[in-house]
């Protein structure tokens, strides 16, 4: 099912006053997530973080860094709750826009090679695979690799 959302309105600047409710759904959906030191340190840093919201809830959020003709993708979640109805291809596309409008050349990311849907969204929207991050993730049982995705803008 594929999600009615509004134009722009649903998209806004993260703030720190909603940093528990996005911590909340961080830690419910992730083994080892950010904390909340992490993404007030990104809102600090004045970097592109965003939410997803409808009029009660937040989706989900996005946080991405901006700087000398590239961006990197740091963080997109979405709200367990929210998820399989194409909030996030909505939300990456919002990025990938930000991205264009401050002139990126390219968009990076990494993803966990266990993260299936995070790599079918990628692939969506044509991100390829670039690189590996040898032992980048936390995982269970010691450590896990980072896929080096990019999508040239």
């Amino acid at each position: 099912m594929s999600a009615v959302l509004k134009p722009a309105s649903w998209f806004e600047a993260m703030a720190e006053d909603q940093l528990d409710a996005v911590f909340a759904i961080e830690r419910r959906i992730y083994e080892f997530p950010w904390t909340v030191g992490n993404f007030r340190d990104s809102i600090r840093a004045r970097y592109t973080c965003r939410i997803l919201r409808d009029e009660r809830d937040i989706i989900g959020y996005a946080v991405m860094m901006l700087g000398a003709g590239e961006a990197h993708l740091l963080n997109l979640s979405i709200s367990d709750c929210h998820r399989r109805r194409g909030f996030g291809g909505r939300l990456l596309q919002h990025l990938i826009g930000i991205a264009r409008e401050h002139r990126a050349q390219e968009l990076f990311l990494e993803v966990r090679p266990s993260n299936e849907a995070g790599l079918r969204l990628y692939g969506k929207q044509g991100f390829r695979q670039t690189g590996v991050r040898r032992g980048y993730y936390p995982a269970t049982a010691g450590r896990e690799d980072a896929l080096i995705l990019s999508l040239p803008l």
